[in-house]
This record gives structure tokens, sequence and C-alpha cells, in this order.
């Protein structure tokens, strides 16, 4: 069966960085678009951003553009999500995704706080 398994999230001070791994198995992982999403507290789940099945092409939402960097690593089955100049409004659950599948990973908690 799919599983997407995120991991890297901790407490960071403002302006610090952090590198999310979500680990992928059960199926071809370089056929698909992966994307990363995050709810904070309150708030809806809203997309931060997607990479194409190559890791050639990725888009951003205009909150975290210039900040975040996805990549993958196909021959690992694993996509990242680099985080640098964080702000505690970046704190969230952070959350991968098998694009336009109801596949998602457990989520791994982020927060920017000092």
């Amino acid at each position: 069966q799919v599983q997407l398994v995120e991991s890297g999230g901790t407490l960071v001070q403002p302006g610090g960085s952090l590198r999310l791994s979500c680990a992928a198995s059960g199926f071809t992982f370089n056929n698909y678009v992966m994307s990363w999403y995050r709810q904070a507290p309150g708030k809806e789940r809203e997309l931060v951003g997607n990479i194409n099945s190559f890791g050639s092409k990725t888009n951003y939402a205009d909150s975290v553009k210039g900040r975040f960097t996805i990549s993958r690593d196909n021959a690992k089955s694993t996509l990242y999500l680099q985080m640098n100049n964080l702000k505690p409004e970046d704190t969230a659950v952070y959350y991968c995704r098998r694009a336009l599948t109801r596949d998602w990973g457990q989520g791994t908690q982020v927060t920017v706080s000092s």
C-alpha cells in the first residue's frame, strides 16, 4: 500500500532553516508529481508547492516563494522541503501528498518561535 512518511519537523528560531523529508513507498515514485501542504492551527490546509516527476519544475505559494525549495531524489523515493528564513507564521503541520490523489502523509510539526 502507499505510504508517505514525513520527518524533520522541530522547534526552530525565527530566521532559522530546516529540511523536511517525505519517504515514499508502495508506488512508482518517479511517475508522480508530488506536493507539500501545511496546516496552521485554526486554518485550512494550504498548498506550499509542487514538483514535477523529473524534479525539473517547481511552483510555490507566494507566501514561501524565495524562502522554500522543493526537491526530490527519485532513486531514494524521497521528497524534500528546504525551508530558510523561517517566520513564526510558518508554524504548521507539514504534509506531503502524491498529487491529485488521496494519499497523504501523517504530517510533521514545524514550530517557529524564539
